[in-house]
């Protein structure tokens, strides 16, 4: 256990380090740590709307972040590509993003198309229906995300890299709140870029 714990807390301050220096990024995913949060509950209520909200709100602020506000160039923090970055990233570095984004932009066209999921689901009878049809496929999507670069990661790196990566996951709504609640308040005092002082603690 004490091992699983140390492997998941490099994953956490890697991701930080490497990956959040924005202040509006920081911003963008304090919005989604909340939105995820919310969606958890959904889970319970209605996991359809759980979907909806957390693709739909939760993922696009966070991916956003990444792709239009945090900087790409040579990293002067932690003396690192951004090619060298994406090659060691855990997770899903921008490339494999890319696609999961683009699979999940087109899946209503799926729906649309094949209204009844070769058969898994009953045809839509109303605009309400497609997006809630719409909204179960983005569930499978984001369960089969999850669960394909867990076992990915238990080939390429084993068990305890992949587990301590979908804990970490899971637990990122969380974590990212205590990160960056602060982070508004930084980009309204002007402060574009977090200094990050506290590397040499990680």
């Amino acid at each position: 256990m004490q091992h699983f714990l140390e492997t998941l807390r490099i994953q956490r301050w890697d991701d930080h380090r490497y990956y959040h220096h924005d202040r509006i990024n920081q911003s963008l995913h304090l919005v989604s740590a909340l939105s995820f949060v919310t969606a958890y509950l959904f889970l319970f209520i209605d996991p359809i709307v759980s979907a909806l909200l957390a693709w739909l709100v939760s993922m696009t602020t966070r991916q956003a972040g990444h792709f239009f506000f945090e900087p790409h160039a040579y990293d002067m923090v932690n003396q690192a590509t951004h090619a060298y970055k994406e090659e060691i990233k855990v997770g899903y570095n921008l490339r494999r993003k890319v696609v999961l984004m683009a699979v999940w932009a087109l899946s209503p066209i799926l729906v649309w198309l094949e209204p009844t999921l070769f058969g898994l689901l009953a045809s839509y009878q109303s605009p309400e229906d497609f997006v809630r049809t719409v909204g179960a496929l983005w569930l499978a999507l984001g369960a089969g995300g999850l669960l394909f670069r867990v076992l990915q990661l238990l080939w390429q790196q084993g068990a305890q890299t992949a587990l301590a990566w979908m804990t970490k996951v899971l637990t990122d709504p969380f974590h990212d709140i205590m990160l960056y609640w602060k982070a508004p308040i930084y980009l309204m005092r002007g402060q574009r870029t977090d200094p990050m002082h506290h590397i040499h603690l990680g």
